[in-house]
């Protein structure tokens, strides 16, 4: 009988760092603001229905993720770090059908200025795993670095042309 390996939280961590051709304090502020967040946040195909994102430490966060088939993915969370422009750590988990975390996901990002242009450093530690926490960990880094390449994609047409919130009528 061959042993088989259980996967720990510790196999899932994961750190992905990027050079963006932006201002830092203008991705800094596409990771801070629900406006923005809801553009890029989730993998491709996927869209946000729900962004309820107030980045100041103590405040919790929801996003409900739209599937391209139209399963909605929620997660929830909370700031726990807020640095501007330097710093943005939050614990989120993705939810069950009963709404219960699946696991909690401490996230880490960092900006850097590098000559006018931002490094970007996510990293990743998944904690307080369940059983049903597998199969979207095992998809855990391919999802980061398709919204990270959306969230490239939507600074740098941010970063050409002004970010308008229209107030409501």
């Amino acid at each position: 009988m061959e042993n088989v390996k259980e996967e720990t939280a510790t196999d899932y961590n994961l750190v992905i760092t990027r050079i963006i051709n932006a201002p830092r304090e203008l991705v800094f502020d596409v990771w801070i603001n629900p406006e923005h967040v809801k553009q890029w946040w989730s993998p491709k195909g996927f869209t946000n229905p729900v962004v309820d994102w107030d980045a100041k430490p103590g405040n919790s966060l929801l996003v409900h993720m739209k599937g391209p088939d139209g399963v909605i993915y929620p997660m929830d969370g909370e700031f726990v770090e807020v640095i501007k422009p330097e710093k943005l750590v939050l614990i989120a988990g993705a939810l069950n059908n009963e709404g219960k975390r699946m696991f909690e996901v401490l996230t880490t990002v960092t900006f850097e200025d590098v000559e006018g242009k931002t490094k970007l450093t996510m990293s990743a530690a998944p904690s307080k795993l369940t059983p049903e926490a597998k199969q979207h960990l095992d998809g855990m880094s391919i999802g980061w670095n398709q919204s990270l390449d959306k969230l490239e994609d939507y600074v740098n047409k941010v970063n050409k042309e002004p970010f308008v919130i229209e107030p409501k009528a």
